[in-house]
C-alpha cells in the first residue's frame, strides 16, 4: 500500500534562481490505521512528536502532540469508559484511529484519540501540542475565549485550550484521523530525538497510581497542570471538590 503525503502550500514566492527552503510541515505523512490499533499505553507514547492537523476556514492548523494521558476502558476507574457504552462514549467504543470529543463542566470541550480496536474503549487525551502553523489564527480563535494576549507557549498548553486553538467541537466527535478534516500526522523527514517523561495523571479522582500521563521532557509548551502525587505509595494531593472551570482535566469516570 503507497504511503499518502500531504503535499501542503508553499506561501513563500517561489524564486527561479533557488529553491525555497524547506518547512517541518512539507514532510508530513498520514499515519496507517493499525499505529492506532496498537496497545494504548504504546499508542500514547508514540504519539508524542506526531502532528494534529486540520483545515479551517481555508488556513491549516498544525500542532506538534508534546503531552497525552492514556485512559484504558474497563480496567481504568479515571476512564469514560469504566462503566460500559453510554450515548456519551459511544464514540469510545469504536475502532481506532477516529476522535472522541466530549464537553465538559458546561464550557470546554477536550479531545482524544481513540485506540485498539472496536469494543475496546480506550483513548489517549491530547493534552499539550505547540504550535507550528497556523499560530495567529489559533490565538484569534483562543482570544474569543480570553480577555488576554495569549503568548505561544499558552496557546495549546491544556486539553481545552487545544479544542479552542483548532476550532474542535462537538461536530468534531467521530471524525476519522486517517482521512478526515482533522487528522494525526507522523513527520516523513527527521525530527529531533526527545525524551519521554512519565508521571501519574492530572485532576482525576480515582486510578491514581497509574503513571499514563506522557510528555516530551523539556518542552516549553508542555501544560503546567500538576500531576497526583504519590507519598509513601498513597496518593496525596488529590481533589476532593469540583475543580474551578480553568482546572483541565482528563475523561474522568465522574460526569
Amino acid at each position: 500500500m503507497s504511503r499518502r503525503v500531504l503535499h501542503l502550500p508553499v506561501s513563500a514566492t517561489i524564486s527561479h534562481a533557488a529553491h525555497p527552503p524547506r518547512r517541518q510541515t512539507d514532510f508530513l505523512s498520514i499515519l496507517p490505521r493499525r499505529f492506532f490499533h496498537l496497545p494504548t499505553l504504546t499508542v500514547a507514547c508514540a504519539l508524542l512528536g506526531k502532528y494534529l492537523v486540520r483545515r479551517y476556514a481555508g488556513r491549516l492548523l498544525v500542532g506538534r502532540i508534546v503531552e497525552v494521558e492514556a485512559y484504558l476502558g474497563d480496567r481504568d476507574p479515571a476512564s469514560h469508559a469504566y462503566k460500559g457504552m453510554t450515548e456519551r462514549n459511544r464514540v469510545m467504543f469504536g475502532d481506532g484511529g477516529h476522535l472522541y470529543v466530549y464537553f465538559t463542566y458546561g464550557m470546554h470541550f477536550c479531545c482524544n484519540v481513540v485506540t485498539e480496536v472496536k469494543g475496546k474503549g480506550c483513548a489517549v487525551l491530547l493534552r499539550a501540542v505547540e504550535p507550528i502553523e497556523g499560530i495567529e489564527t489559533m490565538r484569534l480563535l483562543r482570544i474569543k475565549s480570553s480577555l488576554r494576549q495569549i503568548r505561544d507557549e499558552d496557546l495549546c498548553s491544556g486539553p481545552a485550550k487545544i479544542c479552542q486553538a483548532f476550532a474542535l467541537g462537538r461536530a468534531d466527535n467521530g471524525s476519522d484521523l486517517c482521512g478526515a478534516a482533522v487528522r494525526i500526522m507522523k513527520n516523513a523527514g527527521r525530527d529531533a530525538p526527545f525524551q519521554v517523561g512519565r508521571t501519574t495523571r492530572v485532576g482525576i479522582t480515582s486510578g491514581l497510581r497509574q503513571r499514563w500521563r506522557f510528555f516530551i521532557k523539556g518542552n516549553r509548551f508542555v501544560s503546567m497542570g500538576k500531576p497526583i502525587l504519590l507519598q509513601d505509595g498513597k496518593p496525596r494531593g488529590t481533589r476532593t471538590k469540583r475543580p474551578p472551570p480553568s482546572f483541565r482535566r482528563g475523561p474522568a469516570a465522574m460526569h
